[in-house]
Parts: C-alpha cells; sequence; structure tokens
C-alpha cells in the first residue's frame, strides 16, 4: 500500500530520497558558465522497511527538492551538500545524512506492546578520497569515510547513537555525452551500542515467550550494495535507486526484533527546476 508522506518531518525523507537518487560527478570534461544557484520540486516514490531487519515494507510518496548552489567554498547538488575546505582535487569535506520512519508498537509484529519507536535523523562530516580518475575527469573511484550522530527527533531531540559507514563510490557517465550518469557503492556499516538499543533491545519487562529479553552490543552492523541511475534533462531531473541490505554477522543478529536477515529498498523521483541564478560561475562538475 502506498501511502503519501507528508509530515513535518517528511521533507527531510524527502531531501534524503533525492540524495540517494543521484549520481554525484559524472559530468563532461572541462569547463562551462553554469548558474550559480538552480531551485526545483518534484516528488519520489520510495520503498523501504520499517527499520533494518524488519519484514514490514513500506511504500511512501514523498516530496522531493531539488537544489544546486556553485559556490568556492559551499557547494550543494545532487551529490549532497559539500564544504571545499582542503586545497586539494582528491579530498573533499562533506555532509552526510540518513533518517528513519517511525514504527508504532500497536501495529501487529514482533514490537507489539513496547514504545513506539520515534523517527530519527542522523548527520555528521563525511571524508570523500578520491582514489582514481580517468584522462576526462568524468569517472570516477571515491573512499568516502561519514560519521554520523543520530537523533529521536519526535517531541524533542533525544540522542539514539554513532553510526560510521565507510564505502567505496564509482561514478560514470553513459552512452557518451547523453547526460545519464550512473553510480554504484558499496560498504559496510558500524554503531555503538545506543544506536542498536535504539532499535534492537528488549527491556525485560517488555520480554514475552516469542520475544525474550535482549541486550544489544555496538559493532558491525551489516553492509549495503546500492545502484542509481540519473538524468538531467532542460528542466526536468530523474533518478532512481535500488539497495541490497544484509545484516549477517551484524552485532545485533540475533535480537528477536530482527525478522529478516535480507532486504531490499528502491526509489524513483522526478523533479522540475524551476528557478536559476542571473549570476553564472566558470564551473566543471568534476570538480
Amino acid at each position: 500500500m502506498m501511502k503519501a508522506f507528508f509530515p513535518k518531518w517528511g521533507l527531510i525523507l524527502g531531501a534524503l530520497l533525492a540524495g540517494g537518487l543521484a549520481v554525484p560527478a559524472a559530468g563532461q570534461e572541462g569547463y562551462e558558465e553554469k548558474p550559480m544557484w538552480e531551485a526545483g520540486l518534484g516528488v519520489g516514490v520510495v520503498s523501504f522497511p520499517e527499520y533494518r531487519g524488519s519484514s514490514r515494507q513500506r511504500t511512501w510518496l514523498l516530496p522531493m527538492p531539488y537544489v544546486i548552489y556553485r559556490g568556492k567554498i559551499l557547494r550543494a547538488d545532487r551529490g549532497g551538500l559539500r564544504g571545499m575546505l582542503f586545497d586539494s582535487e582528491r579530498v573533499e569535506l562533506n555532509l552526510s545524512l540518513s533518517a528513519s520512519v517511525p514504527v508504532y508498537s500497536s501495529d501487529k509484529g514482533p514490537r507489539q506492546g513496547m514504545p513506539d519507536l520515534r523517527p530519527t535523523v542522523e548527520f555528521g562530516p563525511s571524508l570523500a578520497f578520491n582514489l582514481w580518475r580517468n584522462e576526462m575527469r568524468n569517472e570516477r573511484l571515491d573512499l568516502r569515510l561519514p560519521v554520523r550522530v543520530a537523533y529521536g527527533v519526535t517531541g524533542g531531540f533525544k540522542y539514539a547513537g554513532l553510526i560510521f559507514a565507510p564505502s567505496l563510490n564509482y561514478n560514470t557517465p553513459l552512452f557518451g555525452r547523453s547526460g545519464w550518469g550512473l553510480g554504484a557503492s558499496a560498504g559496510p556499516i558500524f554503531a555503538n551500542a545506543r544506536q542498536h538499543r535504539y532499535f534492537y533491545e528488549v527491556e525485560p519487562r517488555y520480554a514475552t515467550l516469542d520475544r525474550p529479553a535482549y541486550s544489544a552490543s555496538g559493532g558491525y552492523s551489516g553492509s549495503q550494495f546500492s545502484v542509481m541511475l540519473s538524468k538531467r534533462f532542460e528542466k526536468i531531473w530523474f533518478g532512481g535507486f535500488m539497495r541490497y541490505d544484509t545484516l549477517h554477522g551484524a552485532a545485533f543478529v540475533d535480537s528477536p526484533l530482527v525478522e529478516r536477515k535480507n532486504s531490499w529498498m528502491g526509489g524513483l523521483g522526478v523533479a522540475w527546476i524551476f528557478g536559476k541564478s542571473d549570476r553564472t560561475v566558470n564551473f566543471s562538475e568534476n570538480d
């Protein structure tokens, strides 16, 4: 069942969906005059588990912002928010974002009778190292090292743990100068005990015959593998992604709240670019 998803934090997840759909830095060689900023708004549909390890799959319709800013120090593009704080072609400091949806324990499932899970937001710095690129500078392999702090966001902010998610990211244009871009990423996830307890701990007071008490520890959180595809037309942007998630070997895999060890999520989005600045900058998408 698909649901329209426009709560007060729906735009946050919409922005994260846009980031998941993005294929950064897969443009043409060389510099050209481009607007300092571009703005648009679109809609996306995304399907994902309620939480990693849940058997309940949710499909949502989301608002999706489209924002491009081509500054010398601060840049925002389909790859996210980037701070150009290093005088290096090989190193970038970016902002890493993620989020989770609420889980209502009044519904049937392994959490029935337990407190509801608040939606969370995650944010923190990410160092990106360019490991390889071709002579045209439009095909590249990067190592990204994001560290994010998570907070529950209903009724205020409550600390919900720390996440480290290193990944290898490959980006390349498709079909010559068609404007299509392909991206792929893979990597493990690690988190502290506070993050794992947030989703997978069963306190003794909530234990049942089918749901024994469980205390989650920190450590390995599984791995993710993603493929992304995008296309920019004159005033329309389109993107899609698929992600495979495995919890085999995760520190919390024995929790009674883990119903499955493998899952898929995916999404499609389209945005209309309705505004741009009169001011232009000499810019290369591969910077």
